[in-house]
């Protein structure tokens, strides 16, 4: 038997405490916080159903849920909209990403405006826009030109975003320089020994760059992000650039640890160099194009990630905004569509199910009502675990 208080206490041993003192208050003010922090937990729970282990062989996000979609500026400079967190990715049977992303929507009924009953309806809509993009057979992808509704908004607003604009939101002048902001909200200070470490791993990794310059680090402070990971070991990193003080870039280095799905999975795996090899290995073979500055790098005994910053409010604001049924509609199609192309993308490579293969399955469609019903179970599981966890944390057993 799961008792999911001590599950939690023990997954996030370890982590930053004050980090992980936020991460704990973030999920104690909602269940759908609460399921994003709890991937671990939710994984554990799911049961060994043949719907979860005898389905298609797929690359996995690993979390899929709706705050694991977001817009990106690619290596190529243009804006996308895609998934864009990979930390769980790996080999399993592609309904594990399908009922979490349903039961997210379920959880999140209360961000999304809708009654369970329009939750219910929009699980479907994913669903139905899944298997119509798997049986169509084309990986596409979704680009300011090709998007519609709220996400080529939000495509929009990052393209025309400049450069000096942002790194205000972030950073401060000092004369013709900039430092990190250290608000407490989106960064924290972060030690002389993590400045040294950060700064040396740029530096090895910017002897093999063409243009060594542009990494130079100028500053850097501990990020707060997400939820999931929140206390797993994350910087932000001022650099150089193209100059001082508007061509200033800023970088995400982040720990890559093993997948929560990692002991969920029979899958035989790859053999990767590190996590970070994992995780940015999956993510290419997924993506249509990947995020700028997108590199896993070695130091010492641990792996990291490193990509182009990626402001967490480069979503589509479902939470801030009472957008229409037919806008949620549009935008959980779109989520729907982008599962299957990934999918579809990375078919038939390191053992995974062939574009043939997947489409015989979606053709099946029995499966659906079974995964709606699984996830409507998720969803209730999540509700009891939340509470337990909120008795907990009122009576003070997390504070990180």
């Amino acid at each position: 038997m799961i008792d999911p208080v001590r599950a939690i206490r023990s997954f996030n041993a370890g982590r930053d405490p004050e980090r992980l003192a936020l991460k704990y208050r973030a999920m104690r003010q909602s269940r759908f916080a609460f399921l994003r922090g709890s991937c671990h937990l939710f994984h554990d729970r799911l049961p060994a159903a043949k719907l979860f282990t005898k389905a298609p062989t797929a690359w996995l996000c690993g979390d899929l849920h709706l705050e694991n979609f977001g817009s990106y500026k690619g290596d190529n400079r243009l804006v996308y909209f895609d998934l864009n967190d990979f930390d769980e990715a790996l080999l399993g049977s592609l309904t594990l990403d399908l009922v979490r992303a349903l039961t997210s929507i379920l959880v999140g009924a209360d961000v999304l405006h809708a009654a369970q009953d329009e939750a219910l309806d929009l699980g479907r809509r994913f669903l139905d826009a899944y298997t119509q993009a798997i049986l169509d057979g084309n990986a596409r992808w979704v680009e300011r030109e090709t998007a519609h509704g709220r996400v080529r908004q939000l495509l929009g607003a990052l393209q025309d975003r400049a450069r000096p604009a942002f790194l205000d939101t972030r950073t401060v002048r000092k004369g013709k320089r900039r430092l990190l902001r250290v608000d407490g909200q989106k960064a924290l200070p972060a030690s002389d020994e993590q400045r040294e470490q950060v700064t040396a791993l740029l530096a090895e990794f910017a002897a093999a760059q063409a243009h060594p310059e542009f990494y130079t680090v100028l500053d850097v402070a501990r990020r707060i992000a997400g939820t999931g990971s929140l206390g797993v070991d994350r910087y932000v990193i001022l650099v150089q650039g193209k100059g001082s003080p508007d061509a200033n870039y800023l970088l995400d280095l982040k720990q890559a640890l093993p997948s929560a799905l990692a002991g969920h999975v029979a899958t035989r795996q790859p053999k990767w160099a590190s996590h970070a090899h994992r995780v940015v290995g999956v993510q290419q073979r997924m993506q249509a194009v990947s995020m700028a500055f997108l590199r896993p790098l070695k130091w010492k005994q641990e792996s990291y990630v490193l990509r182009g910053l990626q402001p967490s409010e480069d979503r589509v604001a479902l939470d801030r905004t009472q957008p229409s049924m037919a806008e949620l509609e549009g935008v959980i199609r779109t989520m729907g569509r982008l599962t299957a192309w990934a999918q579809l993308r990375s078919s038939g490579r390191g053992g995974s199910a062939t574009t043939d293969e997947l489409q015989d399955f979606a053709a099946g469609r029995k499966w659906g009502k079974t995964l709606m019903a699984a996830a409507q179970d998720c969803a209730r599981q999540c509700e009891q675990d939340w509470k337990a966890f909120a008795a907990a944390f009122d009576a003070g057993g997390f504070k990180g």
